[in-house]
């Protein structure tokens, strides 16, 4: 029933902690075992684990969470190896094996970064060997964090053509207004409409930036292709269970189009600046499949050069897409608003047509076509 079938399984620090929020290592082996419960059947998974910065307090006795980034850090350096040491006694006492794979945003900004990533994780699953991911906490700054592993293992999913992410969680699922949980969401015009609205009505501060993470981790999984679960990492056989069918968290399904890995790269690459454009533009680029021409850019933001990615606005200032640039800031500026027939006379050249070719484009809207 699960042979062959690939699952990324994301699971916070507060499933990984007891009831006083201290690190516990008897929650990380039952989360294993629940893990290890469909491997042994034959599926393959990947594990995207928070947890070390947890575990590095608790080995030296820390109870309040630094506040700042070097004493996380360092909390993170502590606990990582001990975290995956938990893991690796766990299953390789059950005759699997586990491998940490520790991620940057920066690690990947280049496509051929991506996709060294995309062959080891799918290097490991052919060796029957679980990969352990995480942020790199140790090294990674402000600017280039994941900033949450609900991002990273909607990424992680995509990198490894996963057929179910599973976000393991300390609710189980996404409540609306009167305390209703969803059974699903079937697309992401829900996403960007009742569903964000009421994150931001939610009162409870420490829940609303987790759940507006999970929103962002599903919208990414959708587009990707791959089916997302938020469950409760609580609820006993809790993976066994949604794999075999049974009706359990808020499922967000898949679009019915698969993007393509490299425009997944794309949507998850980092803008260096931003170009709003008219009505004209984005229906073009959003209905049509077109590229990016000059004449529909209305300004320009930030400093960026050939080749970077940018965001592109619609007139209200909506990201709706994110793209290539064939010219920097400064050119794009000047040309902007002009017919491709003028590129040359103003600029003295012209090495492209469009500022953004459509293969180098992808819509990150909810209401493509």
């Amino acid at each position: 029933m699960f042979r062959n079938r690939r699952i990324v399984v994301k699971v916070g620090t507060s499933i990984l902690t007891a009831k006083n929020g201290q690190f516990s290592k008897e929650q990380v082996e039952r989360v294993s075992s629940e893990i290890y419960d469909v491997l042994k059947e034959g599926c393959r998974a990947v594990l995207v684990s928070s947890g070390a910065i947890a575990c590095g307090m608790d080995v030296i006795g820390m109870k309040a969470r630094p506040k700042e980034l070097p004493g996380l850090q360092a909390c993170a350096a502590i606990g990582q190896g001990k975290l995956m040491k938990i893991y690796e006694d766990y299953f390789s006492r059950r005759k699997f094996h586990t491998a940490q794979v520790l991620l940057t945003r920066d690690g990947i900004q280049e496509h051929s970064r991506y996709l060294n990533a995309r062959n080891t994780l799918n290097a490991l699953l052919r060796m029957s060997v679980l990969p352990v991911v995480n942020e790199n906490d140790t090294v990674a700054t402000e600017e280039i964090r994941f900033g949450d592993n609900d991002t990273l293992s909607a990424l992680v999913s995509s990198l490894v053509d996963a057929d179910l992410l599973v976000i393991l969680s300390d609710v189980d699922g996404f409540y609306v207004d009167g305390g209703n949980r969803l059974e699903a969401v079937r697309s992401l015009s829900e996403i960007d409409g009742s569903l964000r609205s009421h994150v931001y009505k939610n009162e409870r501060a420490q829940t609303t930036g987790g759940m507006e993470t999970k929103l962002e981790a599903a919208r990414f999984a959708m587009q990707a292709g791959v089916p997302m679960i938020i469950a409760s990492g609580r609820e006993p056989g809790i993976l066994r269970r949604i794999l075999a069918g049974e009706k359990l968290g808020t499922l967000f399904m898949a679009g019915e189009k698969k993007r393509q890995s490299r425009k997944n790269w794309l949507a998850f690459s980092h803008p260096q600046g931003a170009l709003r454009i008219d009505d004209g533009a984005r229906k073009a680029l959003v209905n049509q499949g077109r590229s990016l021409l000059p004449s529909g850019i209305l300004s320009v933001e930030g400093s960026f050069d050939l080749g970077d990615a940018v965001r592109v606005l619609d007139s209200g200032g909506r990201e709706i897409a994110r793209g290539l640039v064939n010219y920097n800031a400064e050119e794009t500026a000047r040309i902007k608003g002009l017919k491709t027939d003028q590129i040359r006379e103003k600029l003295g050249y012209k090495d492209y047509d469009e500022v953004i070719h459509r293969d180098n484009l992808v819509v990150t809207s909810g209401d493509s076509k």
